[in-house]
């Protein structure tokens, strides 16, 4: 389950890319991405919920700072950096979500950096640097554009992450994540509203065939299947499984979208891999 869960989540930008291909913009295919998957976290929301407390004021205030954060925010800004970089780069800048939450760790919460993992993320980065470094040269502005958009969905959602702790603790996972998701769909929609005119809801056939599998196998199937699978193997575990991600969405934006895949990618994803894994082991062994 955390290896298709994985998977579920790495297709999203292979969906995405393939939606771009049709005109839409990073506006529109949110709101539908979001639209079609609130019914099933309403759902989530609603099956947790049951027998448990009702929500305070407390509770409300903290779901809609992390529905904004980790689900609205982060999202938005991945779509459209989405438009600019490859799938490939995308996820890879996407994983460095555990080098982030360990830097707010520091800032926030004076967590002390011990060397490797200082070596772990210098690792990272520097498997992100290559990736990027590769396509700059080939599509200069547009490049920098989608990956700071990018990054700024990576630090967005590692704030959700640092910040949801105590909130589970409170709530449960599937609750909040069903209350958080269904806080941020309301907002995709809302944005849609302000931001384009009714009639652009109207889009080709296929992008809601692709909306529609984006909505269900790559947002709301994987979000249960990781939950599933943490509850079986730990979160540790998971996590390390979830590693398959990078590697699936190259061989995705491969076969389907033909992106290139040559020694620069590969490179630059076995360091990412490397750093993300050392990072991982040390907050494990505490």
């Amino acid at each position: 389950m955390a290896m298709l869960g994985a998977v579920g989540f790495s297709g999203k930008a292979i969906i995405v890319k393939l939606a771009y291909r049709y005109g839409v913009d990073a506006v529109t295919l949110l709101m539908w991405r979001m639209l079609l998957a609130l019914p099933f976290f309403l759902a989530l929301a609603w099956w947790a919920g049951r027998g448990q407390p009702a929500l305070t004021r407390r509770d409300w205030r903290d779901i809609a700072v992390l529905g904004f954060t980790g689900y609205y925010l982060a999202s938005y800004l991945d779509f459209a950096g989405l438009a600019y970089i490859s799938a490939s780069l995308e996820r890879l800048i996407l994983y460095l979500n555990p080098t982030l939450v360990l830097l707010i760790s520091v800032v926030c919460f004076h967590h002390r950096l011990q060397a490797r993992q200082v070596l772990a993320m210098a690792v990272s980065y520097a498997g992100v640097v290559a990736v990027f470094a590769h396509e700059l040269h080939f599509d200069g502005a547009n490049t920098a554009l989608g990956a700071a958009l990018v990054f700024g969905s990576a630090v967005s959602y590692a704030i959700y992450l640092a910040l949801s702790g105590r909130v589970v603790q409170r709530l449960g996972a599937l609750r909040l994540t069903g209350l958080a998701s269904s806080v941020a769909g309301a907002l995709c929609v809302a944005q849609f509203l302000v931001w384009r005119p009714l009639d652009a809801a109207w889009v080709p056939a296929p992008v809601m065939a692709l909306s529609l599998l984006n909505a269900t196998a790559c947002t709301v199937a994987p979000v249960l299947m990781v939950m599933l699978a943490i509850a079986r193997i730990g979160a540790p575990l998971s996590s390390q499984v979830g590693m398959v991600g990078p590697m699936s969405t190259l061989l995705m934006g491969y076969l389907i979208l033909g992106e290139p895949l040559n020694g620069w990618i590969a490179v630059g994803t076995v360091l990412v891999l490397s750093g993300v894994f050392l990072v991982g082991r040390g907050r494990a062994a505490r």
